[in-house]
């Protein structure tokens, strides 16, 4: 009997032991995000954590928790600085709270199409907005992509600036978004994305604003009857690392993190690009009635306040992003 107890004390202890030793040699770390499945900001996660997983041979796991399962983008960006959250592809809007220098990727009308818009971010002015984040306790380790926007509504198409006057479009919580639809007339109301389908639903808010390819996979076309190619701003999905965490890490497996943030980016990207164009046909077929707006020089007139009003915060930033976009 003896030997029986002994027998299974030892195994009890050799297990325990396996499973001490399987934590100490596994990594834990959890990634947030706002999207739905089958969003390129989603699958781009999905690819992060597979590639960290091989990268770092199993020593580090990334557990993903989408739809704002760990929280909206605000409380993410919290959790990142309190280093209880590792990893968030957030918003640029949220982040442009803690970090304002992001915002002015987003300056209106500013981009012609998404290259035109990779080609500022992934610039000088990409590097400076990194290390404005690094002060905050954020590691921005790659700038994904959240498309350029265009706002939906549910009581006419917006061809004309006066079609916006008096609309209530929600926002992110983003001062650049404000600012433009405020010079078009509108009247913006800030909702996190995860309040927006059912302010949609229950009209608390008339309209919003997002890339196809948001409005697409969180089924916001369900609620609304128009959307208009406004693009009136771009915006990335900054990939965030708890700075805290990040400074944890070896000098290689941070490598590993920042090559895995890279090349999730260059596939997030090509799925933003590919959404766009086969969407247009998705959501015409769900019976949305889509339209081009008459002028963008009208639009864009309207939102040149919004410059003289960044300048005067961010100077010599608004003019590298100004004349990286000129000579786009």
């Amino acid at each position: 009997m003896k030997k029986f107890f002994c027998a299974v004390a030892l195994s009890t202890l050799t297990l325990a032991m396996t499973n001490v030793s399987y934590a100490q040699a596994t990594k834990v770390l959890r990634l947030s995000h706002n999207a739905a499945p089958n969003n390129p900001k989603s699958d781009g996660s999905l690819l992060f954590a597979k590639l960290v997983e091989e990268k770092t041979e199993g020593r580090i796991k990334v557990e993903v928790g989408g739809s704002a399962q760990y929280g909206d983008d605000t409380e993410t960006l919290t959790n990142l600085r309190l280093g209880t959250i590792a990893f968030s592809a957030n918003s640029q809007g949220t982040t442009s709270t803690v970090v304002p220098e992001i915002a002015l990727i987003g300056l209106p009308f500013l981009f012609k199409d998404l290259d035109h818009a990779y080609q500022v971010v992934d610039s000088e002015v990409g590097e400076e907005i990194k290390k404005a984040a690094r002060k905050k306790g954020l590691e921005i380790l790659a700038f994904w992509d959240n498309g350029i926007r265009h706002t939906s509504n549910n009581q006419h198409p917006i061809i004309d600036p006066a079609d916006l006057k008096g609309l209530k479009i929600r926002t992110p919580p983003d001062p650049m978004t404000i600012d433009i639809f405020e010079q078009l007339g509108a009247s913006p109301v800030s909702l996190a994305f995860s309040e927006l389908y059912i302010a949609l639903q229950q009209k608390v808010v008339d309209g919003q604003e997002n890339p196809l390819m948001n409005i697409y996979s969180s089924k916001l076309h369900e609620v609304q009857k128009y959307i208009s190619f406004t693009g009136h701003k771009y915006e990335t999905t900054p990939f965030i690392m708890s700075k805290m965490l990040f400074d944890s890490l070896s000098a290689d497996d941070q490598k590993l993190i920042i090559e895995a943030a890279m090349e999730a980016k260059d596939f997030n990207r090509a799925e933003s690009k590919k959404a766009d164009e086969e969407l247009k046909v998705k959501l015409t077929e769900a019976g949305v009635e889509l339209n081009e707006i008459n002028d963008i020089e009208e639009f864009r007139a309207l939102t040149n306040p919004v410059y003289d009003k960044w300048r005067k915060k961010y100077p010599e930033l608004v003019d590298k992003v100004v004349k990286g976009a000129e000579q786009g």
